[in-house]
This record gives C-alpha cells, sequence and structure tokens, in this order.
C-alpha cells in the first residue's frame, strides 16, 4: 500500500534562471565526478542540461508517464538503456597507435563495439523553429524533490523516505530491491537503476554537503550564476521572494501533479520575424504555448513582470527583482549554505 510522503519541518528548493544559463555542463561534470563514479554508475548523470526543446534525457524524456493527474497515479514505464544511452567508450589505440598519417579521430562505441544511436544531450544545441525564427534554450534537471512524489509512493519496500528537516527525497539502497516501479513513477525520469547492483539511484541534493552548511556541488561550481538556494519559508531568502513574492519562478510540467521543489524562471524571446524581415511586436520567437506545457498558465504573467522589472532597470531605476537574479554576489545564491567545501573533512579514498 502506498505510504504518502510526511511534510517535512522545512523544504529546501532551488531556482534556475534559464535566461542565464550557459550549456557549459559544468554543473553536470561536477555532480559526475563527486557522486558516480562507482560501478554501475558510468551512464548515470543526476544532473543533467537538456536543449529544449529537444528529446531531453533520457529520450523523450517528458512522454514515459508516471506523475498524477487529477490526484490519481498515471501509469509510467521504465526507459530502456539505450534511451539513456550507454556510457561510450573511444577507440584510443586505433588513434592514438597509428600515427596522425592515416588521419585517425576518436569514435565513440558502445559495449557492443557498435555505433551509439542516441545519449546524454544526443540533440545539444538544435533547438526548434525555422530560420529565422529558430531558438532554444537550456534546462537544468536534478531530482525535484517534491512534495507529492511518485516515485515514494509507488515503491513496496518503503526504501524510499523524505528528510524531515530539509524535505529531501532518498532511497535506502539497503531496503531497495530494484523494482524501479520509482523510475516508472517519477514523470522527469530522473531514477537510474544500476545493473550491477541491482537498485535505483538518484541524485541526492548533496545532503552531506549540506549538512556540513556547503550548497550542492552543481549549485557552487555554477560559473553563470543560475542555480539559486535556500528553505522556501525564509522570506529573506532568493527562494520565497522568486517564487512567492514576484511569482516569477514556476515549477516544470506542473501537470504531473507532483508538486515539484525545484523551479525556474522561464526564458525571456527575442521578437520573431515577420515575412518582411522586420520585428513582430506581437509575436515572441519561443512560442508562448510551448512555454504554457512546460511552465503552466503563470508563464504569461512571469514574462511580463520581467519585462516589466528589466526595463524599470534600463530606466535607470532600481528592480528588487533583477538585483535578485543578477546577484553580483555569488554567496547570495547560496542561502545559509555558504560554507567552503574545501572545510569538509573527506572519508578515506575508496579502493577499487
Amino acid at each position: 500500500m502506498a505510504v504518502p510522503a510526511k511534510p517535512p519541518i522545512r523544504q529546501m528548493a532551488m531556482v534556475f534562471d534559464l535566461n542565464k544559463c550557459l550549456g557549459c555542463q559544468t554543473c553536470t561534470v561536477a555532480c559526475k565526478t563527486l557522486w558516480t563514479d562507482t560501478p554501475g554508475m558510468d551512464g548515470m548523470w543526476w544532473n543533467i542540461v537538456n536543449t529544449m526543446p529537444g528529446l531531453g534525457t533520457p529520450r523523450d524524456v517528458f512522454s514515459h508517464g508516471g506523475g498524477y493527474k487529477n490526484g490519481k497515479p498515471v501509469p509510467g514505464r521504465f526507459p530502456s538503456q539505450a534511451d539513456f544511452g550507454e556510457a561510450w567508450d573511444f577507440d584510443y589505440e586505433a588513434v592514438l597507435a597509428s600515427g596522425s598519417e592515416r588521419g585517425e579521430h576518436l569514435q565513440p562505441r558502445e559495449a557492443g563495439g557498435t555505433s551509439p544511436k542516441w545519449g546524454p544531450n544526443w540533440d545539444e544545441d538544435l533547438g526548434g523553429g525555422e530560420y529565422p525564427n529558430s531558438y532554444f534554450f537550456y534546462l537544468q534537471q536534478v531530482c525535484a524533490n517534491c512534495s507529492k512524489p511518485a516515485c515514494l509512493e509507488a515503491c513496496p519496500r518503503t526504501a524510499i523516505y523524505r528528510r524531515e528537516e530539509d524535505g529531501i527525497i532518498l532511497i535506502d539502497e539497503e531496503r531497495c530491491h530494484g523494482y524501479r516501479f520509482c523510475a516508472e513513477a517519477c514523470p522527469y525520469k530522473r531514477v537510474y537503476f544500476n545493473q550491477k547492483r541491482a537498485i535505483a539511484q538518484k541524485c541526492i541534493s548533496c545532503y552531506p554537503r549540506l549538512e556540513a552548511g556547503v550548497a550542492p556541488a552543481c549549485v557552487r561550481q555554477c560559473p553563470g550564476r543560475v542555480r539559486h538556494l535556500d528553505f522556501v519559508d525564509n522570506k529573506d531568502g532568493h527562494i520565497y521572494k522568486l517564487v512567492k513574492k514576484w511569482k516569477v519562478a514556476l515549477p516544470l510540467r506542473p501537470d504531473f501533479g507532483v508538486e515539484p521543489n525545484v523551479y525556474y524562471v522561464p526564458p525571456m524571446s527575442p521578437l520573431a520575424f515577420n515575412e518582411q524581415g522586420e520585428f513582430d511586436e506581437s509575436e515572441s520567437r519561443i512560442p508562448i504555448d510551448y512555454l504554457r506545457e512546460m511552465f503552466g498558465k503563470g508563464v504569461d504573467a512571469a514574462l511580463d513582470t520581467l519585462q516589466v522589472e528589466r526595463e524599470k532597470v534600463a530606466a535607470g531605476k532600481k528592480s528588487e527583482l533583477m538585483d535578485i537574479l543578477i546577484a553580483r554576489d555569488w554567496n547570495d545564491l547560496l542561502g545559509p549554505f555558504t560554507g567552503n567545501p574545501a572545510t569538509i573533512e573527506r572519508p578515506p579514498a575508496r579502493t577499487p
């Protein structure tokens, strides 16, 4: 029987500003090198940045079901390894040992030696629309630590739990039997399956760092100052102001019904060109219907607010909202987690 998630004392949340992301994947690499370097985790990307509109990671990420509709669970399916993409290898010997005269270059290959047909960020920077109205933006995804976590309620082993102190969703690997119902239930498909260990694994929001007062690696390493972190109930913090006060940070695919605690400042768009090659004052380059699908009906008001506040600053006036989003001091992005990661006591190095 499904066990609903108990509300935490406080809820930690993040806001990602899609207008500032560089698509550099520094956050992805920071997470990868810190958490997914043990057997069976080669193809896992707990943090991923995909180009939108695109197919995402795994392929067709939002079409695999899961979540809720009208309060009832939506059947989902677990994406195949081909949908996620394997961890590729490269024929280094053929290139490095052959000499430059052969003109060989590194070619990716899957475990069976075949050429890959899909992988994370396979469609990076492809975007949508037609020239001259082409467009794209980068979408960052981690575990959203949902307030109505479908993964938790789908687990028959009660192996998934919600931390009382901050609302982070974690998997008890000792209880997990690898049924993958959690992965099927997550509408964002942020749960991976470790085939070597036969357990489910996912983003843990860097909770050991949080306990030491240090922000998650993906937040702290972001060079674009995209990621804001804090508790939702801190009325002086960025999260509360962006989500509750200014209402410019919105949940991803709110129609999934899981009430995520990762929010997005939607991408602003230049005006579209008309047939005469002039700006069309009535139409933006990113279709508003697509943004409504991604971020809900509140996206119209959010974009209007962003535009008004941006014009205010351009006119020489002050704007609290723009000051928050510009984040001149990067420490302001971190909420109470401004500790230096160099001060964290590290465990002994793992041996193979």
